[in-house]
């Protein structure tokens, strides 16, 4: 494939690397938005880099002598987010000792980065969006209405579409800030980038700590394409890390390579995932499958009642001319008992064998064994005093 020289410049300026098509498509896309004024909206998993995307837009704009302001709308307190984005005057709330500026008046004249905006509160969203469609806010405790000229960059992780739904989001806003949608593909998605990433850390982490880097054999390179990356990028860079610190051993295999990814079993199956509706129909995470082992188990119990009436002789054998079969009848066997006792098994009695056999087979870890159950551990603790397995 081939790679816009201007693609590869970037690549190189900010350090990112990769060559999957969808990473490169980013980065255009990015390139190509960057001289407007339009609002983006940068989707992605956690850990995929959507903090680079913004800086790019930023750095190849007209505003790129402006103030470049980065929020982190997940990890401000819903009580003063407001304060933190629009400024307040004195004494507009308890401990208001001074006026402030709020980011958009600071960052007049450049751009404002949206982390994780869909953490944002219903209210301070309809702020954002006369901001967006007006360009003027009003600071807390104030009447006066201000204007800014700020271009709104925004990322969030979690579906907005879904969130819209549910009434997290307001439509309005959503459409505002995905004028330009850039989808920034998660690691499982590069797979011909996972082995550059890895050489990429080692060579850094060995620089690092002034040891030398990591090499992977084949059977270990097998592994690290295999695994899912939940936690993308980053967990990559994490993981290598570790292994550049605590291994003496630089080349690593599949045996250790294994020791640092979490569950690495359950992360190569697909997971089932439910809507919200079918989902409220059961009050357990696992209690789909329950009802299935339930139902085969009610099969096989029927299965067993009709095997022996038909043993027994209460059921009617097809008419026949052998003259075999009418000069030596069929008996029944000798059977210990008259009739066989319907077996009957609870789903608790289910959940409670799976959840001991999951403790015994992780020795009692429950972290592991609650990720063998796919269920959360709070559940898993919950279940465990439930059923006294302590």
């Amino acid at each position: 494939m081939i790679i816009k020289p201007e693609v590869q410049q970037i690549k190189q300026r900010f350090g990112i690397i990769g060559n999957s098509p969808g990473l490169n498509r980013a980065i255009d896309v990015a390139l190509q938005v960057a001289p407007t004024d339009m609002s983006v909206l940068i989707t992605g998993e956690s850990g995929v880099g959507k903090e680079n995307f913004p800086q790019i837009i930023h750095q190849n704009s007209p505003r790129k002598h402006g103030q470049y302001i980065a929020v982190n709308c997940g990890a401000i307190p819903e009580g003063t987010i407001d304060s933190e984005l629009f400024g307040h005057e004195k004494g507009s709330f308890t401990g208001a000792l001074a006026d402030r500026k709020g980011y958009f008046e600071v960052a007049d004249g450049g751009t404002v980065f949206l982390d994780e905006v869909g953490e944002l509160p219903i209210p301070t969203q309809a702020r954002l969006l006369r901001v967006l469609e007006t360009g003027e806010f009003i600071k807390v405790g104030s009447s006066k209405v201000l204007k800014t000229n700020v271009r709104i960059v925004a990322a969030t992780n979690v579906n907005l579409v879904q969130a819209v739904s549910q009434g997290k989001f307001r439509e309005d806003l959503y459409y505002r800030l995905n004028t330009v949608p850039i989808q920034i593909p998660p690691l499982r998605e590069r797979s011909e980038d996972i082995l550059l990433l890895f050489r990429k850390f080692a060579g850094d982490f060995a620089e690092k700590y002034r040891m030398p880097p990591l090499q992977l054999e084949d059977d270990a390179k097998d592994l690290l394409l295999a695994y899912r990356w939940p936690g993308n990028v980053r967990e990559l860079k994490n993981i290598t890390e570790r292994i550049s610190i605590i291994e003496e051993n630089r080349d690593v295999n599949a045996a250790i390579l294994q020791e640092y990814l979490p569950d690495i079993q359950v992360q190569k199956f697909p997971v089932l995932v439910q809507k919200e509706s079918e989902q409220k129909i059961f009050n357990s995470e696992r209690e789909i499958l329950y009802q299935v082992l339930f139902d085969m188990k009610k099969d096989v119990t029927e299965l067993k009642k009709l095997v022996h009436d038909i043993m027994g002789g209460n059921m009617q054998m097809p008419v026949t001319n052998d003259p075999y079969v009418h000069s030596h009848p069929i008996e029944p066997p000798i059977q210990e008992a008259e009739a066989v006792e319907e077996e009957t098994l609870s789903l608790e009695e289910v959940e409670k064998d799976m959840i001991r056999k999951a403790l015994e087979r992780r020795n009692g870890r429950r972290k592991n064994a609650a990720a063998d159950l796919k269920i959360s551990e709070r559940t898993l603790y919950r279940k465990i005093k439930e059923y006294n397995l302590e």
